[in-house]
């Protein structure tokens, strides 16, 4: 894949921050970012790493905010507001993944990717997925994760979707209350802004829906695939 470079204008752009906000966060060493003789670039790939973690740890006002932006910004490209009519199917959902330890539910979880028919490479998927997790846990406080490759990668899917894993048992996945996990949204998708919409997007239905309570209590695929299509209605409801 070939090693983009942006301008610190694009970046902001990219963030929906605003080129003041970035040149703070150069200037404080926040970002990564490189220096070409008088001018600050940045590398696409190490953006969208930094964006995902920074999506994982905002709070919620801030999230509110950054989805509200990129919602907006998504308009014209979507032809609906809602995402996972057309990212997820019940037949991409597992309510009984046996998975005990980290690196089993990842293979559990590319393993369900492979049947969507919309995975191209399910090794490459599984080296992406692990170098994510060394960097930074995709693990969430109440017990769900984000799981995606290290960089949005258009060549390993032919479509965006997600799938969904919910574990027999909790498992320590590296959350930062520390608590165990037990639901898995696997996000796989071609664009990098809609990868981080769609990560914003989850995070919100978390938090102000009760769509976890109600995935874990879910008897099947389909009753699951209903509630999440609810909850994302309901988020959107809500917030504006």
């Amino acid at each position: 894949m070939a090693y983009k470079i942006l301008s610190l204008e694009a970046v902001a752009e990219y963030l929906h921050l605003t080129p003041e906000d970035i040149a703070h966060r150069v200037k404080h060493n926040e970002i990564p970012h490189e220096q070409r003789g008088q001018r600050v670039v940045f590398s696409k790939d190490a953006i969208d790493l930094w964006a995902s973690q920074r999506l994982l740890r905002l709070p919620d006002q801030r999230l509110l905010e950054y989805h509200r932006k990129s919602t907006h910004d998504f308009r014209e490209i979507l032809p609906r507001q809602t995402l996972l009519p057309e990212m997820i199917q019940p037949g991409f959902i597992a309510p009984a993944l046996r998975a005990k330890t980290k690196a089993s539910v990842l293979r559990e979880l590319v393993a369900l990717a492979a049947t969507t028919g919309h995975l191209s490479s399910a090794p490459d998927l599984m080296t992406s997925l692990e170098a994510r997790e060394i960097l930074c846990s995709t693990g969430m406080p109440g017990g769900f994760a984000l799981p995606h490759p290290r960089v949005p990668d258009p060549y390993l899917f032919e479509s965006s979707f997600i799938v969904l894993g919910r574990t027999l048992q909790p498992i320590h996945f590296g959350a930062p209350d520390a608590k165990p996990t037990d639901l898995f949204f696997l996000i796989c998708c071609q664009d990098d802004r809609i990868h981080l919409h769609t990560m914003a997007r989850i995070c919100l239905m978390a938090q102000k829906t009760a769509i976890l309570d109600q995935l874990r209590a879910a008897t099947d695929a389909p009753a699951m695939h209903d509630s999440l299509l609810a909850a994302e209605e309901q988020a959107l409801a809500e917030t504006g």
